[in-house]
C-alpha cells in the first residue's frame, strides 16, 4: 500500500499501538455482563447505527433477553456534555450526539448512555448506584435506570483499554478496507488487518441480490481462506476462524421531521437532499427512483446546521414552492436542534428511515445465535 510509505509515521504509530495492546501478559478491562462491540476500521460509512438497532431488535425478540435490561453505550460524538450521561428521548443531539438520541427515540425501553471512557461507562451501567456518589452526583443529570444485564457498545473497536466479550467489525461493500488507504489519503483510521482480530466481519451495504460467487470473491480479497458459505465461517491470516456475514440497506417511506410536516409534500416530484453523513450515495440512488433531485446539500459527517445552511435551503424553496426536502434519520436529530427553523421548511422536511437486513435467513439465524448466547 502506497500509504504505508507516504504516511509512514502514522502507519508506524498504528503498528506500535497494536503491538502494545497485543503484548504478552497485558490485560484489558472488561465488564461483569456480556458486552457486544459494533465497530469498524474506517471513519464512518459502514452503517454502525442501523446495525446497533438491528442487534437491539433481535435481542428484544429473543426469549433470553426480551424482558431483561439492555443498554447501549456510545461516546456521543460531537456532543456538548461531558462524562457519563444517560440519554433521554426529550434531549437534544447537541447534548447527547445524534446517533445515541436516534437510538433512544426508537428504543425507549433501552438504557442509552454516552461516555468517552468506555471502562467507566460500562461500570456505571452495571452499577448505577455509583452515580449517587460524590464523584458523579453533580455531573450526571439523569441517574435513574436499571442495572444493565447486556451492553451493546457503539463504535468502541479502537478503544483498546476495554475488552468486549465479542467484537463485530463492519466493512463497506462499496469501499472495502483492502482497497482503501489510511487517513487522509483514504478513510482508514486503523490498520486494515485489524479486521482479523474481530469475532464477526459483516460486509454491509451489499446489493440486495448478491450471488454466491460474489461473496466468495469478496471474502478472498479481504485475505480470508476456507470460506464455508453454509456455516458463514472463514479463516483469517492469523489463523483465527471468524463469521463472515452480509447485510443490505433498506429504506422506508419518507416521514416528517416535524409534527407540522405536510403529507402533500411527500408526493412532490422534486426534492432537495440535505445530508451530513459519510456517504449519501445509496440514499441518492434510492431517492432518484421516485424523485428528481434538483439540489444536493452535502456536509461532513455529524455536521451541526447553522443559519447560513438553513438560509441557503430557504432560498431554494422560495424559488421552488412545490419542492420537498429529504434528509437522513441522523440529520433529522440535528435539524430538530435548530430553534429558528422557518415554518415553510418545517412543513416540507422529511427523513428517510433506514434499516439493515441480512441477505439470507440463514445468516440472520447464525448472527442471532451469536449475539444471544454470550
Amino acid at each position: 500500500m502506497i500509504d504505508k510509505f507516504l504516511l509512514f509515521p502514522y502507519y508506524l504509530s498504528l503498528k506500535l499501538r497494536d503491538s502494545y495492546y497485543k503484548r504478552p501478559g497485558r490485560k484489558a478491562a472488561g465488564a461483569e455482563v456480556p458486552t457486544l462491540c459494533i465497530g469498524n476500521v474506517t471513519v464512518g460509512g459502514t452503517g454502525k447505527t442501523p446495525h446497533v438497532e438491528m442487534v437491539l431488535r433481535m435481542l428484544r425478540e429473543s426469549e433470553e433477553w426480551g424482558g431483561r435490561s439492555i443498554a447501549v453505550l456510545s461516546r456521543g460524538y460531537k456532543r456538548d456534555s461531558t462524562g457519563f450521561q444517560q440519554v433521554i428521548a426529550a434531549g437534544s443531539a447537541e447534548m447527547f450526539g445524534d446517533e445515541p438520541l436516534q437510538i433512544k427515540k426508537k428504543f425507549p425501553d433501552v438504557t442509552v448512555a454516552v461516555d468517552e471512557d468506555r471502562v467507566e461507562g460500562c461500570d456505571l451501567l452495571v452499577h448505577p448506584e455509583k452515580l449517587s456518589g460524590r464523584k458523579y452526583a453533580k455531573k450526571c443529570w439523569n441517574r435513574d435506570f436499571p442495572a444493565a444485564e447486556y451492553i451493546v457498545l457503539d463504535d468502541a473497536y479502537q478503544y483498546r483499554r476495554f475488552k468486549a466479550t465479542r467484537n463485530v467489525v463492519l466493512v463497506n461493500w462499496n469501499r472495502p478496507v483492502h482497497k482503501d488507504m489510511l487517513l487522509p489519503l483514504g478513510r482508514l483510521r486503523d490498520l486494515p488487518e485489524r479486521i482479523y482480530d474481530a469475532d464477526v466481519v459483516i460486509v454491509t451495504k451489499c446489493p440486495a441480490e448478491m450471488d454466491h460467487m460474489a461473496k466468495v470473491k469478496f471474502v478472498e480479497e479481504m485475505g480470508f481462506t476456507n470460506f464455508l458459505p453454509s456455516a458463514c465461517t472463514a479463516t483469517a491470516p492469523n489463523g483465527r476462524q471468524l463469521l463472515i456475514l452480509f447485510t443490505t440497506v433498506r429504506y422506508g417511506a419518507i416521514q416528517g421531521v416535524y409534527s407540522t410536516s405536510e403529507p402533500r409534500f411527500s408526493y412532490a416530484k422534486k426534492v432537495a437532499l440535505l445530508s451530513g453523513i459519510a456517504d449519501d450515495a445509496p440514499l441518492r440512488a434510492y431517492l432518484s427512483d421516485t424523485y428528481k433531485i434538483v439540489k444536493r446539500f452535502a456536509f461532513p459527517d455529524h455536521h451541526r446546521y447553522t443559519w447560513k445552511d438553513i438560509n441557503k435551503l430557504q432560498e431554494l424553496v422560495d424559488k421552488n414552492p412545490t419542492l420537498a426536502v429529504a434528509t437522513t434519520e441522523k440529520d433529522a436529530q440535528r435539524l430538530l436542534d435548530y430553534s429558528g427553523m422557518p415554518e415553510s421548511l418545517r412543513e416540507r422536511l422529511f427523513y428517510v428511515p433506514i434499516t439493515t437486513d441480512f441477505l439470507s435467513p440463514e445468516e440472520q439465524e447464525i448472527f442471532k445465535d451469536f449475539i444471544v448466547n454470550m
